[in-house]
């Protein structure tokens, strides 16, 4: 679905209501704004269990194509994703490679301002890489959370980061539980990742 009223959690929100009202087979949209309403961690209970496809094949599992559109139209959409793995032993983590270069984006479940304050501490003691030569190189917003970004030397792969992301996981916990003010070094560290918001296309 687009969403473009201001809130996509909420926009999220309006199509799920909307689909579990509707019947089944039936098309869904957001044609309006939805105003005021729950937002799509409103309505989820429980965890949600993400699984990452090679491709877009699943879009026409079953699906007749006897002019071979469907097929053709899959091929077009996979050439254009970027190859994308979820590293395991960590929530949320993953590994993609967009052309020559490589990233990591680590969705996080903290609230922003206590990540940012634990994320500026680990950065002024040199403490947030994951592998040699990685570097935090600022976060994006994605339904009301916040995504480190780090950039990882081309031809790490995903399989070399499971573990010291692990390991950078367990160094965040430790820090998100130190409510000291943040010294000078760390407000300075915090001014600098606020201001490199990321754009993700």
């Amino acid at each position: 679905m687009q969403h473009a009223y201001g809130d996509p959690s909420r926009d999220l929100g309006a199509v799920l209501e909307a689909a579990l009202d509707a019947e089944p087979g039936s098309m869904v949209g957001l044609p309006s704004d939805p105003g005021e309403g729950p937002r799509l961690q409103d309505l989820v209970v429980g965890d949600l269990e993400v699984t990452v496809h090679e491709g877009f094949g699943f879009w026409a599992a079953g699906v007749d194509d006897p002019d071979g559109s469907i097929e053709a139209a899959l091929e077009q959409a996979n050439a254009t994703a970027a190859p994308t793995a979820r590293l395991e032993g960590v929530e949320a983590a993953y590994w993609t490679s967009l052309g020559d270069r490589e990233f990591l984006r680590w969705v996080r479940p903290e609230a922003e301002d206590p990540l940012l304050d634990a994320l500026a501490r680990l950065h002024a003691a040199r403490e947030d890489h994951l592998v040699e030569g990685a570097r935090l190189i600022g976060m994006f917003r994605a339904h009301g959370v916040l995504v480190p970004v780090w950039d990882v030397p081309p031809g790490t792969g995903p399989e070399p980061l499971a573990g010291a992301v692990a390991e950078f996981d367990r160094r965040l916990a430790e820090t998100l539980a130190d409510a000291r003010p943040l010294h000078a070094a760390e407000r300075a560290a915090r001014s600098g990742l606020t201001s490199r918001q990321l754009t993700i296309r």
